[in-house]
């Protein structure tokens, strides 16, 4: 597992941190996102640019822990990049990636 961003989460559920990868150095915010059916993400990835490049759902892990699954992608990178944010020490979030 590496952590590749770092995310504090403000009042009204925004996440903005940094997603540093090899390849990936940007300043992005987790944003709720209204859900127009089911399987719709409850989260939008964007750059500070406001460019959308991944997507979140809220999920909740066997000790009942909720995490954001995170799906990230562009155009640059070779394949998705599948990661979990998950609340870490002193109130900020780590972005995990595992492969």
């Amino acid at each position: 597992m590496a952590t590749i961003g770092s995310f504090t989460r403000d009042d009204n559920g925004v996440f903005t941190g940094t997603i540093r990868t090899l390849t990936l150095n940007a300043k992005a915010s987790i944003k709720p996102s209204s859900k127009d059916h089911d399987k719709a993400p409850d989260y939008r990835v964007t750059t500070s640019a406001g460019v959308e490049f991944g997507a979140g759902w809220t999920k909740t892990s066997r000790e009942d822990r909720p995490y954001v699954s995170v799906k990230l992608d562009d155009p640059s990178l070779p394949a998705p990049i599948y990661a979990t944010l998950v609340e870490g020490e002193g109130g900020t979030h780590n972005l995990i990636w595992s492969r």
